[in-house]
């Protein structure tokens, strides 16, 4: 009896120990997957989840269906991820905060970005537009240099510490030596809403947000911080304007690590036909987010190399979120 009991354990350790993706690879997938997604139903990276959960879903022969599990800036949904089973039915579609900005700025995250995901491939880049009210005297970087240096330190908005605003305005201080005063807004609905009644002057906002009221000129735009915008086109890039900056602002998706290759490719290669489709495109367009696959590896490696540069970037900005 007892050394049926220690048999029994013994096995149940070495179970534990195998990988959950027990399904012949070949067979993938035989039943529905599920794209937990770290945001609020309707936002905007809940927006893409859907999108290409829909597309993915009819190249793969099973229906992806959304799970929301919003927290901690989306660090929590991201985590329920990285601890999910590696079998292929759970993945994710992560942004700059959860999977690169997360990682320089939390201490005590509790899922390391690269390690503890397998990464399906990039799904766009996206960029923030530092913007300002119609009568505010610069209209371009090389003007807010002047006015900066002319007239003292100049206060900003971004929509949260730790954001990507606050990170595209501290690397464009960094890179210039001009001192601006960082003013945190709770959201970008209420950031833009401040910019626009005039309480706020100069802030950073994201794509989507930015382009309708730059057209209808009701705010202006100085600079693109990452790529050149289809949205925006007329407004150029940090690079352009003298700024050195070389760091893609990407969405990509996720997978828990250890997934089986086979299973990766078959993922990898559904989200890259997604891409592809003229209807996802222009829906991925609107939201502010150019279409760009780049493999699973590729991507990681970016991701990594970049989370080394913004880690730099936080500790000498003094961000850190506790």
């Amino acid at each position: 009896m007892m050394l049926r009991t220690v048999t029994l354990s013994f096995l149940a350790l070495l179970s534990a120990a195998l990988p959950s993706h027990a399904e012949d690879p070949a067979v993938y997938p035989t039943h529905k997957i599920k794209m937990l997604l770290p945001y609020a139903a309707g936002g905007g990276g809940d927006v893409v989840g859907r999108l290409l959960a829909d597309k993915m879903g009819k190249t793969l022969g099973q229906s992806i269906y959304i799970e929301n599990h919003t927290g901690a800036a989306g660090t929590l949904g991201t985590q329920m991820v990285a601890t999910s089973p590696n079998d292929g039915y759970t993945i994710t579609v992560g942004g700059m905060t959860t999977h690169v900005l997360a990682p320089a700025i939390y201490p005590k995250l509790p899922y390391d970005s690269i390690k503890d995901f397998t990464t399906i491939g990039r799904v766009g880049v996206s960029s923030i537009i530092l913007v300002a009210t119609k009568d505010f005297a610069a209209n371009d970087i090389k003007g807010l240099i002047a006015m900066a240096k002319k007239g003292g330190p100049v206060q900003y908005g971004s929509w949260g510490v730790g954001s990507t605003g606050q990170f595209c305005a501290e690397i464009l201080m960094q890179q210039t030596g001009i001192k601006m005063d960082h003013v945190p807004f709770n959201g970008i609905a209420k950031l833009a809403g401040d910019l626009l009644g005039g309480h706020m002057s100069l802030a950073t906002l994201d794509v989507a947000t930015a382009t309708p009221l730059v057209k209808d000129g009701s705010i202006k735009a100085l600079a693109a911080c990452g790529e050149r915008s289809p949205s925006l086109p007329d407004v150029a890039s940090y690079r352009e304007q003298g700024v050195p900056f070389d760091r893609s602002l990407s969405w990509a998706m996720y997978a828990p690590a250890g997934l089986a290759p086979p299973v990766a490719q078959k993922l990898s290669a559904a989200l890259k036909d997604a891409l592809g489709d003229a209807e996802v495109k222009e829906k991925l367009l609107k939201l502010g987010i150019t279409p760009q696959f780049v493999p699973g590896e590729e991507q990681r490696d970016i991701n990594a190399r970049d989370i080394v540069a913004w880690k730099q970037v936080a500790k000498d900005a003094g961000i850190e979120v506790k």
